[in-house]
C-alpha cells in the first residue's frame, strides 16, 4: 500500500478545537471528520490525525496507562519568514512556548496547540 502523505497522530483533548487551530492558523485543510472522536487534516505531504479521548488511539493500554495530549515531540513546519508568521500568530492569540531561537541551521519557535501538543515553525538559514 502506498500513500503520498506522511502520517502523524496527535492526541488531543478537543478534536474540533484542534481542527480549528490547524486550519485557521497553519494552513491545513480538513480531510475527514468524526468529531468528537477523530479528524484528520492535511498540509502538503503531511496528514495529521487528530485523535480525541473517544478515539481508538485514546483507549487505555493493557497496563492501565492512558494516552494523553501534549509532550515534546512535534511536527516541524518550514516557513519562509519566521518573523512575519510569529507576528501573525501572536495577533491571533496563538500560544507560543518560547521566543525565537537561532541555531546553526536556522531559526525556530514552538507553538502550543489547544491540547498542549507542540508545533515547530522553522526558517532555514539562507
Amino acid at each position: 500500500m502506498t500513500d503520498e502523505h506522511a502520517h502523524v497522530r496527535y492526541l488531543v483533548d478537543d478534536v474540533q478545537a484542534a481542527v480549528d487551530f490547524y486550519t485557521t492558523h497553519l494552513g491545513f485543510t480538513l480531510l475527514s471528520s468524526a468529531v468528537p472522536a477523530f479528524a484528520d487534516v492535511v498540509r502538503g505531504p503531511l496528514r495529521l490525525l487528530l485523535s480525541g479521548p473517544a478515539s481508538s488511539a485514546g483507549r487505555a493500554m493493557p497496563d492501565g496507562a492512558v494516552p494523553g495530549a501534549g509532550g515534546w515531540n512535534r511536527i516541524h513546519l518550514v516557513v519562509d519568514d519566521l518573523d512575519i508568521e510569529v507576528t501573525r500568530l501572536r495577533e491571533a492569540g496563538v500560544r507560543l512556548r518560547n521566543d525565537i531561537v537561532t541555531g546553526p541551521g536556522g531559526r525556530q519557535i514552538l507553538l502550543i496547540d489547544p491540547a498542549g501538543n507542540l508545533v515547530e515553525l522553522f526558517q532555514p538559514r539562507r
